[in-house]
């Protein structure tokens, strides 16, 4: 009789032994993040979150772009050229620490880069993308107006041709890294349709006012972008996009980010959990001994691991060129909304301490309102799914 092979031990913190789908540079990259979080982000985030500020931005970008997370999905150009499972290893990583430097790294690489680079020409991918990559200069992407969010197609921001040049006049709203850039790819109404922009923001009549009184993403700078009569030279326009098919791409790529970087910002909750469980004794004995919080605690670990397993799934898809829209949508859609009853769920075992600072919950909580409607709500992504699964158009 053949004996059975030896079974590896369980891993509480990789249930599904999701890390041996991974190799060794995957590994690598993941590690290389998370150090780099751990030194320079979570000594000092809960203050930063509390005080409602990122200070030393631009010394975070460079170190951001040293250890290649900036734009790290694409190729060339000083980008590192990883792999999408790599880059959101890197996403949940840095939401592990806090959604504000997972957005900080996404609207420089999917957003802003990656529009330069799928559609720009070859004198603007040289000379913003090696400047980017590196974090010597952080970009903004303007898609967003004040009473456009869901719709951008009834964006009012508005370019128009003046001899040679352009001139760009609007506003765009609650814009990631506003305040600090250096570039904005600034999407606008033409008389060909939509087109994408990129405009140094030293321009004259760029401003960028940042947004304050926010009680989510704290810990990042988010900004007003308006544009009053902006004359570009011609060869501003990303001559690859001409619709709205041009900024939903963008969107699309970032979202990705997004179904790894919830996860992270899930993980710390339930890890922040099953410590708090394992030693805050109630009852003579502590609290993970009894059998709702172990309830709890099973609920939290399946939903975060079948959502880790989602977004390795999805990246799979990507690095494969097979990855749809609608796949991005159903993960996004899933993995915001458990990350966040994930964290609220750690808030119920922590009791009070779970709205202080000194944890990190209610921090990763409050973070994840945003990120649940910041690219796309919960019910864009729903009716995205609605629209593919009965070929029925319910947006309008």
């Amino acid at each position: 009789m053949t004996a059975s092979p030896k079974l590896p031990p369980f891993d509480p913190t990789d249930p599904l032994g999701i890390d041996e789908l991974l190799d060794a540079e995957d590994l690598a990259v993941r590690d290389t993040v998370r150090k780099w979080a751990e030194r320079r982000v979570l000594p000092h985030v809960a203050e930063w979150y509390e005080k409602g500020e990122l200070p030393g931005i631009r010394e975070l970008a460079r170190e951001l772009g040293e250890i290649g997370a900036l734009g790290m999905s694409l190729s060339g150009y000083g980008c590192a050229g990883a792999g999408a499972v790599r880059y959101g290893l890197a996403c949940l990583e840095l939401e592990a620490a806090d959604s504000g430097i997972r957005s900080l790294v996404s609207v420089q690489g999917s957003l802003a880069m990656y529009a330069i680079h799928r559609f720009g020409s070859e004198e603007q991918k040289q000379t913003w993308l090696p400047r980017m990559a590196s974090g010597e200069v952080i970009g903004c992407f303007g898609l967003t107006e004040p009473d456009h969010g869901s719709d951008p197609a009834s964006m009012r921001t508005y370019a128009r041709r003046d001899g040679g040049d352009w001139v760009l006049s609007g506003r765009k709203m609650w814009i990631t890294n506003g305040s600090v850039a250096s570039v904005a790819v600034v999407w606008a109404q033409t008389e060909e349709g939509i087109r994408g922009f990129v405009v140094p923001t030293d321009r004259p009549g760029f401003a960028a006012p940042e947004i304050r009184h926010k009680w989510s993403l704290r810990a990042s700078v988010t900004s007003e972008l308006i544009m009053d009569e902006v004359r570009l030279p011609a060869d501003a326009v990303l001559p690859g996009a001409i619709g709205l098919k041009g900024p939903l791409s963008c969107l699309s790529h970032a979202r990705y980010g997004i179904v790894w970087g919830a996860m992270g910002a899930a993980r710390t909750c339930f890890e922040a959990a099953v410590d708090y469980a394992r030693t805050r004794e109630q009852f003579g004995k502590p609290i993970g001994g009894f059998q709702l919080t172990q309830a709890k605690l099973a609920d939290m670990a399946v939903e975060l691991h079948k959502g880790i397993l989602l977004a390795h799934h999805l990246g799979r898809r990507m690095d494969a060129g097979r990855l749809r829209p609608e796949q991005v949508s159903f993960g996004k859609l899933n993995n915001v909304r458990e990350a966040i009853e994930i964290c609220r769920t750690a808030r119920t075992i922590l009791g009070a301490n779970g709205i202080s600072l000194e944890y990190p919950v209610m921090r990763h909580a409050t973070n994840l309102e945003s990120v649940l409607t910041y690219e796309g709500t919960v019910e864009m992504h729903q009716l995205v799914l609605g629209k593919a699964l009965t070929g029925l158009d319910a947006f309008r």
